[in-house]
């Protein structure tokens, strides 16, 4: 194993590419930490009192979904703000597609008839 390899946390390869990114999605605390930032950043402190992990393994997370592109940070002082960066999962979306454009076209004409049937309802209201 390269020295690069040994340092990398376990289960998520550098890069963000759609593997990178399934991997990091693939564990709840992490799915849920970007739930957290998802609308507005928040400090690395402030995502640890949701779980009750350690804040070193918060702090794992939090490396493992920046290296895979999920995360942004920025630095305030002392402090690290971390957001989530939408656009990273514009990859596994592409991957979706090409797997199940079917069943992604089905769910697309169920909702756009749903839309209709209420327009209709409020019509005749």
């Amino acid at each position: 194993m390269s020295r690069t390899q040994a340092n990398r946390p376990s289960g998520v390869e550098a890069g963000s590419g759609p593997d990178a990114v399934l991997r990091a999605l693939a564990d709840p605390q992490r799915r849920r930490m970007l739930q957290l930032v998802r609308s507005h950043e928040l400090a690395a402190g402030q995502i640890a009192t949701h779980f009750d992990i350690t804040q070193q393994a918060v702090s794992q997370h939090l490396r493992l979904l920046q290296r895979a592109g999920l995360l942004s940070e920025r630095r305030e002082g002392a402090r690290r703000l971390y957001s989530l960066r939408p656009e990273s999962l514009e990859p596994v979306r592409t991957v979706l597609a090409e797997l199940w454009p079917d069943a992604l076209m089905r769910l697309k004409h169920v909702v756009e008839q749903g839309k209709r049937q209420k327009q209709e309802e409020r019509m005749t209201r």
